[in-house]
């Protein structure tokens, strides 16, 4: 199976994308790579490794978009960019998926651009996950849409559960609407027409509010891209928030440095099971391909594993069972 890899893209390109796919093809003897980028570049960064150059290939993409440049005019006037590319090789049949840490915003326009929506997609989404104390789950939508309607909602729904059995092996994934109250006339009017679209669905468990994400309460979570987005990054800086209190703490004298360093290290093992590397990243779940983002910081494991799930995406025709869920 040849997976490409964006060789330029994320926050420490073209080190980490090529020792993630080096990782990758050490770990599994199936996958081959497509490294895309500009071809100097990602040569200089293979120079010196011991590495089956057998399984590693180059498509020179000599233009690279930056983590903040327009999304829509990078994609239209970057033609010769890794993600442009990249997808386009995807698109082409020339490898089976496309993986990158690069530019959200860049990858989900080339992806639905490019590669088009599946047969009955309204709309893809951007689907994250979030930790809870029974592992990651998902949040649907996580910034791709700002509002939604009840049928976009109801199609999330469905294509977050799909991921969730296949990929992750959760079975019969409940789903929860993110709302102010648990109540079904709490919310928005918008949220209440939702609320009464999914009704029916069994496996829809009614509102949930955001105290219920970190405990689990459904395994899908359903809102808008606005909400979404707001409540990933807030979760994305908990670890952060939770040293910065305990250097404070020593530096106050609360804790003595042994201390600090304790609750250092149990939060560490028990934050563990949480750590996105593990998972790298996920698809954008409604396009007619594999493209998968990760955190634009993404280490050669995060990226390694980012090529590992688009190989199982594949292997289990993600695609295929959502366009059945949708019928």
């Amino acid at each position: 199976m040849l997976i490409a890899v964006d060789a330029a893209g994320g926050d420490h390109y073209p080190r980490n994308p090529v020792e993630g796919a080096i990782q990758a093809i050490e770990e599994d003897a199936s996958v081959q790579i497509l490294l895309v980028g500009p071809e100097q570049l990602i040569a200089n960064e293979l120079e010196g490794r011991e590495y089956d150059k057998k399984r590693i290939h180059i498509h020179h993409a000599p233009e690279i978009i930056g983590m903040e440049e327009s999304p829509a005019s990078a994609v239209r006037n970057k033609q010769l960019s890794s993600i442009v590319q990249g997808i386009g090789a995807h698109k082409a049949g020339k490898c089976s998926a496309f993986v990158s840490a690069g530019n959200t915003g860049a990858l989900l326009a080339a992806s639905t651009f490019i590669l088009g929506k599946l047969p009955g997609v309204i709309r893809p989404t951007i689907a994250a996950y979030y930790p809870t104390i029974k592992g990651f789950r998902l949040l649907v939508d996580a910034g791709a849409n700002l509002e939604i309607k009840p049928e976009i909602a109801a199609q999330f729904a469905k294509m977050g559960s799909v991921f969730l059995s296949e990929i992750l092996g959760i079975d019969t994934p409940k789903y929860g609407l993110l709302n102010v109250g648990e109540e079904e006339e709490k919310g928005t009017d918008t949220l209440k027409e939702i609320f009464k679209h999914l009704s029916t669905d069994p496996n829809f468990i009614g509102n949930v509010e955001g105290r219920d994400i970190l405990f689990a309460k459904a395994d899908v979570y359903l809102c808008d891209g606005l909400v979404g987005n707001i409540s990933l990054k807030l979760g994305e800086s908990f670890p952060d928030a939770i040293k910065l209190l305990i250097m404070k703490a020593v530096k106050e004298g609360k804790v003595t440095e042994e201390e600090a360093y304790t609750a250092q290290k149990v939060l560490g093992l028990a934050l563990s099971p949480f750590n996105y590397e593990l998972v790298g990243g996920i698809p954008f779940l409604g396009v007619n391909g594999v493209s998968i983002v990760g955190h634009g910081g993404s280490s050669a494991l995060a990226i390694k594993n980012m090529i590992m799930s688009a190989k199982k995406c594949v292997e289990a025709n993600l695609n295929e069972k959502i366009i059945a869920s949708l019928n």
